[in-house]
């Protein structure tokens, strides 16, 4: 499925909370002491490590340091949150005694009030105060980068989520592919069943590539089909059928049909199988299919049934989306605990990875994963006959 274009198809990591413009960062107030003897720099921040951490900000660092002209060091420390009405006396006195003890002479300052998403987000905050700056990480590999073959097998999939999109004839779909990473086959697949007609053309805007799309690709448009199902409500499959939902449910019956036998003999395994996804994910048997179908007799020939070698759900999964899902598709995803997920194009009206919502920083979710922007190029749907015309 590669090709020698692959270079082209760059893959762009998609925080969990959007980049903030540098003049745009938002920031807290701080009290603040310059420190006149240098030697004591360690016990006051011990002090103030006890009585006053900074606990929002882990990522701000509690000293700042300035070189004066001479080559002289100038040391300040950040002593407290300053007070809201930002009066002195409001500060606590624990605080008040470290300044009587060392003859601080207290100032406010301006620090980042959140940690940095990019390196320059980090140099315009320590313009203001220092801060750190660490890679977004969720533990699991491809955040900070991709080798040449992982690149390659990401285009790969992508590749194939686009041709299952572009399989409805004239009409294009959402398409989705879930994939088994230890394996590196494709172990679910499927495309929007929404609706069986062909509708209308909607524009949603040229970073999305093509300029129109079908109003048919479900997570662009999740609700356009209350407006439409008095007048054909009989073309309809099921308005809840987007792709990563059957793609969910193909891989679900995927397992009932590879692990028939499986059953929870009691609650205690059960547990066990919930609360060790990763145990069960280690178990699985690699594959040597290419497809589904192959995919499929592998397991069938090797699997016995047994709970242990059956997965949990799809963790450790990944799935390759043709347009960033809807917040339903995403939800479902974290429910499913995916490892990453990849698309294509945008979804400027709907989208829940990055264009309006960002559910993979959503810190109250019990699960996340990361996500990435496969960058296609932008007539790659033209390639096929489709009713996509491209910009």
């Amino acid at each position: 499925m590669s090709s020698e274009n692959d270079d082209a198809w760059p893959i762009v990591h998609v925080p969990g909370r959007p980049p903030v413009p540098p003049e745009q960062q938002l920031t807290v107030n701080v009290v603040a002491a310059q420190i006149e003897q240098p030697k004591l720099t360690n016990t006051i921040i011990r002090r103030l490590s006890q009585i006053a951490p900074l606990e929002d900000l882990h990522h701000v660092k509690r000293v700042k340091k300035n070189c004066l002209e001479g080559g002289k060091i100038q040391l300040s420390v950040i002593l407290c949150l300053a007070p809201e009405n930002g009066d002195f006396d409001g500060i606590p006195c624990d605080v008040k005694d470290v300044i009587g003890s060392y003859q601080l002479s207290p100032f406010v300052a301006k620090v980042c009030k959140y940690a940095a998403l990019s390196k320059e987000e980090w140099v315009e905050q320590c313009k203001l105060w220092p801060t750190s700056y660490h890679q977004p990480t969720y533990n699991i590999s491809g955040i900070t980068g991709f080798s040449e073959e992982d690149s390659q097998s990401i285009v790969s999939f992508m590749k194939y989520a686009l041709e299952l999109s572009k399989s409805h004839g004239n009409v294009v779909v959402n398409a989705a592919a879930i994939v088994d990473p230890l394996s590196n086959q494709v172990i679910a697949k499927a495309c929007d069943e929404v609706c069986s007609w062909q509708t209308p053309k909607t524009e949603v805007g040229a970073e999305c590539g093509p300029q129109q799309v079908e109003t048919s690709i479900s997570c662009l448009h999740p609700r356009w089909w209350v407006d439409e199902q008095t007048h054909r409500i009989s073309s309809f499959w099921h308005p809840l059928r987007h792709a990563a939902i059957v793609a969910i449910e193909s891989s679900a019956a995927r397992d009932r049909r590879l692990f028939p036998d499986v059953r929870y003999r009691d609650e205690a395994t059960r547990e066990e199988c919930i609360l060790s996804p990763a145990k069960s994910q280690a178990k699985r048997q690699k594959t040597d299919g290419t497809d589904v179908d192959n995919d499929d007799k592998n397991y069938a020939s090797h699997g016995n049934g047994d709970l242990s070698s059956k997965p949990y759900l799809c963790t450790g999964n990944d799935i390759y989306l043709v347009w960033e899902p809807c917040t339903m598709c995403a939800m479902a995803l974290v429910h499913q605990r995916v490892r990453r997920v990849f698309y294509a194009f945008p979804n400027p009206s709907a989208g829940a990875l990055g264009s309006i919502h960002r559910l993979q920083g959503e810190k109250s979710l019990n699960h996340h994963y990361a996500v990435f922007r496969v960058l296609v190029p932008q007539d790659i749907l033209n390639k096929a006959k489709t009713s996509i015309t491209g910009s």
